[in-house]
């Protein structure tokens, strides 16, 4: 499952073909030679303009029109092929129209509203007037520092399961982790309850067979491997799901980082000590997993014509009363939710955000929000792992670490291994939880989700965790990123392909 590699080896493959093409032109099309590179020269500054033109990030894009103008016949096809999946997949275009069909089924309590306007709770806002998920109050929220505490809680509340189990996750892998869910999942579904599990294709790939999909069916659960690869249009392979979702009845959700795989739970031990997160959710908030995901489920089978028969109806007040905000990135529309939120907390924060990320690829505008936050006086600290999953990207997140440290940024090693958890806390009063990386992928090309915390108790649970961590690990210095010419131009090279990374 080496995944940027695969994606770094389609830029390789990408230059031995133009390299083909072009000495194909020259034996056989010699006398067409300027006709062809006429042609192809202008087709790249079309496209690059119309890249220009439509960017709302155009550091993001930066390196697709670099490769365009260099390499104009391959850079062009790329783009076209790749680039622009979202407007050729007849998948992506079903998905679209689902979430666009649900969104009716996202309606905003209107005295929530009213708070929130009169609080001039603008990230808030944000969330529920432009990213079109609900805010939410009826909740009760635990927050879990590890995946190994929040599996057995997983597997009390599947038992307790009476209409429906809905899961939705980027990896499922088979072994002691996934062992123990399916069992329940069996015995819930022989038992005639409505089980569904939609894992991403390219996630799981080098872990279940093609056709598990037909074995999980076998058993009375309803399968979608989102996004499946085939011979050729397996390299479109930018839009996956990235999301991890648990949904019980309606009542109860599981979120986080954690994917369905030993390491997860820290069964297995690939790269040390395994530091991820759980977060579970009981009462209103549940809504918004749910009709997330049913827009993915019904692109695929079109059946459900009424969402509600889902929505739990809470007869029970919890007692917290702070704001609760699941929230889905989508690469689809014209939000670009998950950064947004990030960059509203950088702005927003007066004395302190920690920030766990496994991955650092980032643009300008996330570097400067970074750094503006610190020359603000507000204590900015990110934890990236201490051991890397994939040494090629662990290479280019370390490119970063130089102009953040001068920028004031205070950046941690987890010393015990690798850190996969992906959360924001701010001022003992914000704090978002949730699958989005700090990376392009994340950031602009994956279907994430998050959940967004305003003045719940368990903010004080995910401070600990982050203030923990920061315990056993190495705050690094510029005398630590000493590094050699060769190793810097290999950066600069990563850099030019970082989005798809």
């Amino acid at each position: 499952m080496k995944m940027a590699l695969k994606r770094g080896t389609i830029v390789a493959i990408g230059l031995i073909l133009q390299l083909c093409l072009t000495l194909f032109v020259y034996l056989f099309l010699g006398k067409y030679i300027k006709l062809i590179g006429i042609f192809y020269a202008v087709m790249s500054i079309v496209i690059v303009l119309g890249i220009i033109k439509n960017s709302k990030r155009l550091s993001s894009d930066l390196p697709w029109i670099i490769i365009i103008m260099l390499f104009p016949i391959i850079g062009s096809l790329m783009y076209v092929i790749i680039g622009r999946n979202i407007h050729r997949s007849k998948l992506l275009k079903n998905i679209n129209k689902s979430i666009e069909k649900s969104e009716k089924y996202l309606i905003q309590d209107e005295k929530i509203l009213k708070e929130i306007n009169d609080q001039e709770y603008t990230d808030l806002k944000y969330i529920s007037e432009f990213a079109h998920f609900p805010v939410t109050k009826n909740n009760q929220v635990k927050y879990f520092s590890l995946g190994d505490d929040v599996y057995p809680v997983m597997l009390e509340e599947l038992k307790k399961a009476q209409n429906y189990i809905f899961m939705e996750y980027f990896i499922i892998n088979n072994g002691k982790m996934w062992e123990g869910i399916l069992d329940i999942l069996k015995e819930k579904a022989q038992s005639g309850l409505d089980v569904r599990v939609i894992y991403d294709d390219l996630g799981s790939i080098a872990m279940l067979p093609s056709d598990y999909p037909k074995t999980l069916e076998s058993m009375g659960i309803k399968c979608v491997a989102f996004n499946k690869l085939k011979p050729f249009a397996g390299a479109i392979m930018n839009n996956r799901d990235h999301r991890k979702m648990l949904i019980i009845d309606g009542h109860t959700v599981f979120s986080g980082g954690i994917n369905i795989s030993d390491e997860y739970i820290n069964v297995t031990h690939p790269h040390g000590h395994w530091k991820d997160n759980g977060i579970m959710i009981k009462g209103e908030a549940v809504w918004n997993f749910t009709v997330m995901f049913l827009s993915i489920w019904n692109a695929y089978f079109p059946t459900d014509n009424d969402y509600t028969k889902y929505k739990y109806v809470f007869k029970k007040k919890y007692k917290e009363n702070g704001y609760v905000v699941p929230y889905g990135e989508s690469p689809l529309d014209d939000e670009i939710i998950g950064e947004d939120i990030y960059l509203n907390i950088l702005g927003e924060a007066k004395k302190y955000v920690y920030i766990y990320t496994p991955y650092l690829i980032i643009d300008t505008d996330m570097i400067n929000a970074l750094i503006r936050c610190a020359k603000r006086g507000v204590d900015v600290r990110l934890i990236v792992p201490g051991i890397p999953d994939k040494k090629t990207v662990y290479s280019l997140t370390s490119s970063y670490f130089d102009v953040l440290l001068k920028g004031g940024v205070k950046i941690y090693k987890y010393s015990k291994g690798f850190v996969h958890s992906k959360v924001f806390v701010c001022d003992d009063k914000v704090a978002t939880v949730g699958t989005i990386n700090l990376d392009y992928r994340s950031l602009y090309l994956h279907f994430e989700c998050g959940v967004y915390l305003k003045e719940v108790e368990a903010i004080k649970d995910i401070y600990k965790d982050l203030n923990d961590a920061l315990l056993v690990s190495k705050q690094l210095s510029q005398k630590d990123l000493k590094t050699k010419f060769f190793a810097k131009l290999w950066q600069a090279i990563l850099r030019l392909v970082a989005p798809m990374m």
